[in-house]
């Protein structure tokens, strides 16, 4: 299926910088016709995924850059996002039992339960990770 890119951002992985991009991606979930309480889980479901880079794949050293690509193909808003930092043990993405109860951590379960699919994986050339974010629209 074919997608049209409609906003892309790059910024550095640093927590401070991500105001701008919750309200690129809230601005693009309102153009789709998303309600609120969509958009702003949109919202949490990205900003989740960003600081899960920053935190994560950079370690939280701030030293690196997260590029955000909003598209669409008609039927669903996707987000990609790309760092350059080392490839992540894939495997070990993986939610932390609910059970568990302390702060942070539950990004990815954010993520699985506001977004219908998301995919990731490594770059070329031994350096980057992605992550898309898919969700219907309407």
């Amino acid at each position: 299926m074919i997608t049209e890119q409609l906003f892309a951002l790059r910024f550095r992985a640093q927590p401070d910088r991500l105001g701008p991009m919750r309200a690129l991606v809230k601005r693009a979930a309102e153009s789709f016709g998303c309600s609120a309480p969509v958009c702003d889980k949109l919202v949490i479901a990205v900003n989740e995924a960003c600081m899960n880079v920053i935190q994560h794949a950079y370690r939280g050293e701030g030293l690196g850059e997260i590029s955000l690509e909003i598209r669409t193909n008609g039927t669903q808003v996707i987000f990609r996002l790309e760092d350059q930092a080392e490839p992540i043990d894939l495997d070990s993405v993986r939610p932390r039992d609910l059970g568990d109860l302390r702060p942070g951590g539950l990004g990815v379960h954010f993520i699985r339960e506001i977004m219908d699919t998301f995919e990731m994986g490594h770059l070329g050339q031994g350096r980057g990770n992605y992550l898309e974010l898919r969700k219907a629209i309407g």
